[in-house]
């Protein structure tokens, strides 16, 4: 891993997601009416969390589960609900109180710790499984596998996560996007396809003991994204 170019694209990410774009973030993942775009982006995601918690075995009772750039908590919760002890995380305390707030609100029976911090840090300790959906989209491929490669090493079965396709359509957004700077934009998305994403992977030593399963690509407007799975051999 490239540590200063990763630390300084997490501090962009802290910076948006916690200060620029909290608002639109909350609005997004809650029921309020937004624009027909927007719209796309939240069915997309909608989709996305299901197809991955699909991949989690249906009863989580005993299973410790980290979701990984939690956001707003919508995963964390519905992995608890089916018996999880998940810990959450996200690098925006803003997107984390809320996402307290409205499990609060809730009143689910489950068990989520929410965090605000790196889900790197080691002293989260070790995980059944671990879930990154849309929180690493904005690294390079070799950031991404190098952050996915120290998470496995603490995951006893599988590691699911999702990156930004590398197609026209995608390539051509990510242009147009370019072509119109604005300063409450995201930082950039760095698209990476599945093989670059596998051969990176069987060129890590620490991941010799894993192997890629199931890929799935959730695509409508302006939400476009696969879902990735490593499993533990």
């Amino acid at each position: 891993m490239n540590t200063a170019t990763y630390q300084h694209r997490r501090g962009e990410i802290e910076q948006y997601f916690d200060r620029t774009a909290a608002k639109t973030w909350a609005r997004l993942t809650s029921d309020a009416p937004v624009g027909r775009i927007r719209a796309t982006v939240r069915a997309g995601r909608d989709r996305m969390r299901g197809t991955l918690l699909s991949w989690l075995p249906d009863d989580l009772h005993g299973r410790r589960i980290l979701d990984a750039g939690c956001g707003t908590g919508a995963l964390a919760t519905e992995a608890a609900q089916r018996g999880a002890e998940v810990v959450a995380i996200d690098l925006s305390p803003t997107l984390v109180a809320l996402a307290r707030e409205r499990a609060a609100a809730r009143q689910f029976a489950g068990s989520v710790d929410f965090r605000s911090g790196d889900m790197l840090d080691p002293s989260l300790g070790e995980f059944d499984h671990v879930v990154a959906m849309d929180s690493l989209i904005h690294y390079r491929a070799h950031d991404v596998v190098a952050a996915l490669s120290r998470l496995a090493q603490r995951t006893r079965h599988s590691v699911l996560f999702t990156a930004a396709p590398r197609t026209p359509a995608t390539l051509l957004m990510l242009g147009m996007g370019k072509l119109f700077p604005r300063s409450d934009r995201s930082p950039a998305i760095e698209p990476a396809s599945p093989a670059e994403l596998r051969r990176l992977m069987a060129a890590d030593v620490a991941l010799s003991a894993w192997h890629t399963g199931r890929c799935a690509h959730v695509a409508g407007g302006f939400y476009k994204s696969q879902a990735l799975e490593w499993v533990r051999s």
